[in-house]
């Protein structure tokens, strides 16, 4: 942001529309803005040097375009622009104001307002008094001139109480040595006393002396200077340095003048004597044209010696890295040894040497800003899909380092189904089709899951197993799995048979009980419950009847007040079970089939619960483990249920599969594209 260089028609774009947002004037707008600008330059550590550039006014305006010849070294692409000031014949300071970037000269009163005021404790109006487009050899420049008044001189004012104040306090001393030494020197001896006795308080005016002759030779002149120039006012060369006779011979030539080899970079003006003149204060930058493989600037002052009626250009090669010393052909052996040329070259490298490692930096920071945000996009995919293999708790002790313990569960309800005559279909078929089947039905299954708020244990081949209570523990656990099961068989006519073009059935099986959960294996660990529960929920399944919802005893008692349709199966033998009384859950009284399906919008809570409090005397690692959550919502008498309106779908990380036996076109048919799809292996 620093070093780039932004056009001109950007920021007079950005002008208008502050200027239309605040409704203020373009010259108001930029007045304030010159004032900020040398507040913030101030702030950003060019407060010292600017206090430096001068005693007064017009010599701060003077040696301003020197400023922007140093920042050049920084900012190479900077365009600023030229100041000039001049009295009038009746003392009148005229601010000359050139620049190639038009409309925006507004922002010179700003500056040089605050300026006054805060360096030299004066006010300033100033007033445009003319305004041209002149042509320079760069096109259109644009000239303003201001007429600057300065008001309120406190500086002076003070100066000069300080100078009375001066005069009182040596005029008291005065009179206080006079009466010490009356009575014993002499009226010169008095008179010398006091002189030297205030002689440090005594302002002397510096007058320099010339020499009658200059004790300097040409040749020792010439090698002292490599790099000056001397023409008439023809602009005709006179003499010069070795090293410029050395790097343009073309200047040997008679009748050689300056404007043939050389153009006027700063301050852009025309290539005559008049007006370098009016820029005699200014520092000059010229730029060598008569041959074109010579990239060679000079930079460095004018001095007009009127006896001879010549200009002197006292300069040395403007550089700024070690680089540019090369492309010119210079070696810093070419420079005088008093040339400070030398250390800046040096300076300048090492700082640009520094401002690229900044760069550097900043590009790496961004790199890894950028790299951070990949990252952390893809620790989201890798924690969906490790949400969705184990529970939230489990997993986020797995990455912590912990070692999951296994948890007793007092009662919970588990579920089992498989697909009837699903060897046949297998046998019928091309495997793909089978893909496409179960990708359909367990991704129906999978959404189920999430509106009643199960845990999906496990899938192999067609056999698909949930259970309620675990891992959380809840206290509708059974009336969960009762409708997840309902919601089952109704899904599972919306998926078709690929050898019959029917629609599937499947056997389903619940039972209730005490189970043992925790995590087993090192590699693809996975979240299994044990104990009888689990091979009686099993058998409940294997020994059902197709498209029903085959309940244990223990199921029955747990949801027979709760609204369902139950109906008795009565005694049958189960394997390693012995004579049992089953039942078959035919539906819900209570509820429709669209909220078990989770197709009513908006909050629907189906279920009242109050989840068990864990935490007699367990460490928060231990809460941690066995996931105590306390939760207690109103709604439907205070009934606890998952929020359908903000119901997910599952996560992205699925294989899409395309599903040419899914839907059953003359039922109700939920769009799969809002819940992608998962591949299920077959074992």
């Amino acid at each position: 942001m620093t070093y780039m260089v932004y056009d001109d028609k950007l920021t007079l774009s950005l002008v208008q529309e502050a200027c239309s947002l605040l409704d203020v004037s373009a010259e108001v707008f930029l007045k304030l803005f010159g004032e900020h600008f040398f507040l913030f330059c101030k702030k950003a550590g060019y407060d010292t040097m600017l206090r430096t550039l001068g005693g007064n006014l017009i010599e701060f305006i003077g040696n301003l375009d020197a400023l922007h010849s140093y920042l050049a070294l920084s900012y190479q692409e900077m365009n600023a622009p030229s100041f000039r000031v001049e009295m009038s014949d009746d003392a009148k300071m005229l601010l000359h104001y050139y620049s190639d970037r038009k409309g925006l000269y507004h922002i010179v009163p700003g500056i040089i307002e605050a300026v006054a005021r805060d360096f030299f404790h004066s006010k300033v109006t100033m007033t445009v008094v003319n305004q041209t487009d002149e042509d320079k050899r760069t096109g259109k420049k644009e000239h303003v001139v201001f007429l600057v008044q300065q008001t309120n001189q406190t500086s002076s004012t003070r100066g000069q109480d300080l100078s009375f104040h001066r005069e009182e306090e040596l005029l008291r001393s005065m009179r206080v040595r006079s009466a010490t030494f009356a009575q014993t020197k002499s009226s010169w001896d008095l008179i010398r006393a006091v002189v030297l006795s205030e002689k440090d308080g005594v302002h002397c005016t510096f007058t320099p002396c010339y020499p009658d002759k200059m004790w300097v030779e040409e040749r020792a002149f010439c090698n002292a200077f490599p790099f000056h120039m001397v023409f008439d006012g023809n602009l005709k060369v006179k003499q010069m340095g070795v090293k410029i006779q050395k790097f343009l011979p073309s200047l040997h030539a008679r009748d050689a003048t300056m404007d043939q080899n050389f153009t006027i970079l700063h301050p852009q003006v025309t290539f005559t004597i008049d007006s370098i003149m009016k820029f005699i204060n200014s520092q000059f930058v010229l730029k060598s044209c008569k041959d074109k493989n010579t990239k060679l600037q000079l930079r460095g002052q004018m001095l007009w010696m009127e006896s001879l009626g010549c200009m002197l250009y006292l300069c040395s090669p403007k550089l700024r890295s070690l680089q540019e010393l090369q492309e010119v052909g210079l070696h810093l052996a070419d420079l005088a040894q008093h040339d400070v040329t030398r250390d800046l070259v040096l300076l300048n490298q090492q700082r640009l040497a520094e401002m690229e490692l900044t760069n550097q930096l900043e590009r790496k920071k961004e790199e890894l800003r950028i790299l951070s945000q990949h990252l952390e996009t893809e620790k989201e995919k890798t924690e969906t899909l490790l949400y969705a293999m184990l529970p939230r708790h489990i997993a986020n002790q797995l990455k912590d380092g912990r070692s999951v313990k296994a948890g007793e569960f007092e009662v919970c309800t588990i579920l089992f189904s498989d697909v009837v005559t699903f060897t046949s279909i297998c046998a019928a078929c091309e495997p793909i089709h089978i893909v496409h089947m179960l990708n359909s039905m367990y991704s129906k299954f999978d959404r189920l899951t999430s509106i009643h708020d199960i845990y999906k244990v496990e899938t192999i081949g067609d056999a698909y197993m949930v259970v309620g209570g675990v891992p959380l523990p809840t206290k509708s656990h059974a009336h969960r799995v009762a409708n997840f099961a309902l919601g089952m068989r109704l899904a599972a006519r919306e998926v078709y048979n690929p050898v019959t073009g029917k629609p599937i059935q499947i056997r389903v099986g619940l039972h209730t009980g005490p189970v043992l959960a925790g995590v087993v294996g090192e590699k693809m660990p996975r979240y299994c419950l044990f104990g009888d529960s689990v091979n009686t929920a099993s058998r409940m399944e294997s020994h059902g009847v197709p498209d029903h919802i085959h309940l244990s005893t223990s199921t029955y008692r747990a949801l027979k007040d709760a609204g369902f349709n139950i109906q008795e199966r009565g005694q049958i033998e189960v394997k390693g079970k012995g004579q049992m009384t089953t039942y078959f859950l035919m539906g819900n009284l209570l509820v429709s089939e669209d909220s078990i399906m989770g197709r009513e919008g908006g909050q629907t809570c189906l279920y009242k619960d109050d989840l068990y409090v864990q935490s007699e005397t367990e460490s928060d690692s231990e809460l941690d483990e066995r996931t105590v959550t306390v939760r207690k919502d109103s709604c439907h008498e205070g009934g606890l249920g998952p929020d359908l309106s903000q119901l997910q779908p599952m996560a992205p990380f699925a294989w899409d599969i395309s599903l040419p036996f899914e839907t059953n076109k003359h039922r109700y048919n939920t769009s799969t594209s809002s819940f992608p799809s998962r591949l299920c292996a077959l074992f």
